[in-house]
């Protein structure tokens, strides 16, 4: 049952003894199972759909029978993540892992370039080592749906409330915000989140700090000096790299729109298509890069901000394709073939774009 008295009862991820409502408030969401017979039968017309629901209903109450706590929902989420892997991936490799403590709880501030893949392949990687998995700090902008926010909340996601309007609500999001990060850190839980809202499109991965404010805000409230409450909270800057990125194209037909038009427009779906891509696309080999943990008082958000940037830039492992598209010749010709496949299915106009999403690691990594 919810805690009426629970502060982060809004945001925070379900708890076991909430996890069979969830469950059940999924199974009987419409749109949900629209979603579904979408994906398995896209030429289905609305008759066959009405007859199919309830079979479908039912079928998921029966597979999700013994689904009543959140250690066997992630153990459901492990097996198709790794059937995901082995079929999307040419192999995952993790570094920095055996330099952390198990028994300690970290905050991972990440580069992001996949909006589910990324906190989906550092929660692998710390469960395979033997760490417990992570809270994932997920925008709203990506729970539109009743459904989404369910799915996320039962796979340990706590909500970034970044539709927040007027400063008084504002502060209020970023102040319930930054105590849940500091009260799950206190009770032995780690965190997931990006070093900025929404991905690197261009490639570049720099930390936003106001971020690094936010974290701060729980310690401003209890006076403790930027400095010293950042040494608590044991940060740790996590870079992934992808040989491919299924996304890429699309990116860099978001920034070239957005630098001829002033703007750009998403499509009511578009957000969900980018993350089905993300899944289901080919990665090719991929790096997760553990850093250091944070251990120095810096003074200011930018102070800290250009360390976690210093990190994720150094850690950040370089493929063929990243070395090409930053000039270097000398890699084998598939690599080539395939950077000129990408290229050709762009406008000419939105090629280095693609180019720049590739080369900025190694510029930043010079």
């Amino acid at each position: 049952m919810t805690d009426n008295k629970d502060p982060f009862v809004e945001i925070r991820p379900y708890k076991d003894d909430e996890i069979p409502a969830a469950i059940d408030r999924l199974i009987n969401d419409e749109e949900f199972i629209h979603a579904i017979l979408q994906h398995k039968f896209s030429n289905r017309n609305a008759l066959v759909e009405k007859l199919l629901s309830p079979f479908v209903k039912v079928y998921l109450k029966f597979k999700w029978a013994k689904l009543n706590s959140v250690n066997a929902i992630q153990m459901e989420v492990k097996k198709y993540l790794q059937q995901t892997l082995n079929s999307t991936t040419n192999g995952v490799t993790y570094s920095g892992l055996d330099a952390l403590d198990k028994n300690t709880a970290y905050l991972f501030v990440s580069n992001h370039r996949d909006i589910a893949m990324d906190p989906a392949l550092v929660n692998y990687g710390l469960h395979e080592s033997g760490h417990k998995t992570v809270r994932i700090a997920i925008g709203d902008n990506l729970l539109k749906k009743p459904c989404a926010t369910e799915l996320m909340r039962l796979n340990k996601s706590f909500i970034v409330k970044r539709s927040a309007k007027g400063p008084r609500e504002m502060m209020k999001a970023l102040g319930t915000l930054s105590a849940y990060i500091k009260h799950s850190l206190e009770t032995e839980n780690s965190i997931w989140i990006a070093q900025k809202e929404g991905r690197a499109k261009d490639g570049n991965d720099y930390t936003d700090p106001a971020i690094l404010k936010m974290f701060h805000v729980e310690g401003r409230k209890q006076k403790i000096a930027f400095g010293d409450y950042i040494q608590s909270l044991k940060i740790v800057p996590v870079a992934i790299s992808y040989e491919n990125d299924p996304c890429d194209t699309a990116k860099a037909l978001e920034l070239y729109q957005k630098e001829v038009k002033g703007s750009y427009e998403k499509g009511e779906f578009e957000d969900i298509e980018s993350i089905i891509q993300g899944i289901v696309g080919n990665k090719g080999r991929v790096h997760v890069a553990f850093g250091n943990v944070i251990d120095t008082a810096y003074e200011t958000p930018e102070e800290l901000a250009a360390e976690i940037d210093r990190q994720i830039h150094q850690n950040y492992h370089l493929f063929p394709i990243n070395k090409l598209a930053a000039g270097d010749e000398s890699v084998d010709s598939e690599v080539k073939t395939l950077l000129q496949g990408k290229l050709d299915s762009l406008p000419s106009e939105a090629r280095d774009y693609l180019i720049a999403s590739y080369a900025n690691p190694v510029k930043n990594q010079a």
